[in-house]
């Protein structure tokens, strides 16, 4: 036991040692990345809104409608302003699981049009050359800059659901031209955006009037 015991208090103190340098750098560094995660999502932001100028965040006041959030807060959304200070959409996160693991995206939504805007995937393991071109496939992009997300009549979720279609079948403005090789993948961002737009474009058309108050 006298023996082992230096062995054991110095095993000892270099994991306590250690434990507070990881402690102390986490600490340092939180602000650090808090700070690049913002960025990174009001650039996000702008994407999915592309005639966005400024932004503010909102929470969602079930039975009361939309208020001013600190940003980033949970479960937030992020209105975009044109250089007059109007209105030209919402930005939404959402996810879902895709064909290797959960996919998130900020996606934006003109009230006005009542469509889908703007799509920018924020976070996914797709597989690369195949599932990854949700995020560079041009083509695949293009299916956002006016994807119909219409409120239905009942104010529960929307006129078209939003599904995917193999690759050149698109014939429905609430149509997602498939990408072919990462049809998985194409269907799982039909799938969250149908879910998400379900629930928050008729909350954002029934209280559009929300984002404005208090805007010059």
């Amino acid at each position: 036991m006298s023996r082992s015991w230096p062995l054991y208090r110095a095993l000892v103190g270099v994991g306590l040692l250690c434990g507070g340098l990881v402690v102390a750098v986490f600490e340092l560094t939180k602000p650090v990345i808090a700070h690049n995660q913002a960025e990174a999502l009001q650039q996000a932001v702008f994407e999915a809104l592309p005639t966005a100028e400024s932004s503010a965040a909102f929470r969602f006041v079930p039975g009361s409608g939309f208020e001013p959030a600190e940003s980033p807060a949970a479960e937030a959304v992020y209105a975009g302003y044109d250089a007059a200070g109007r209105l030209v959409g919402v930005a939404v996160e959402a996810s879902g699981m895709g064909y290797q693991d959960t996919i998130r995206v900020l996606y934006g939504y003109a009230p006005d049009e009542q469509a889908i805007v703007g799509m920018r995937v924020l976070e996914s393991k797709e597989t690369p050359g195949l599932g990854d071109k949700i995020e560079k496939d041009p083509d695949f992009q293009a299916n956002f800059k006016r994807l119909a997300a219409q409120p239905n009549a009942g104010g529960d979720g929307l006129e078209h659901a939003i599904i995917a279609v193999k690759a050149g079948e698109k014939t429905e403005d609430w149509q997602i031209d498939g990408i072919t090789g990462a049809t998985i993948s194409s269907a799982a961002i039909a799938r969250i955006l149908d879910a998400s737009a379900g629930v928050w474009a008729p909350r954002i058309v029934a209280h559009r009037e929300d984002f404005q108050k208090e805007r010059p």
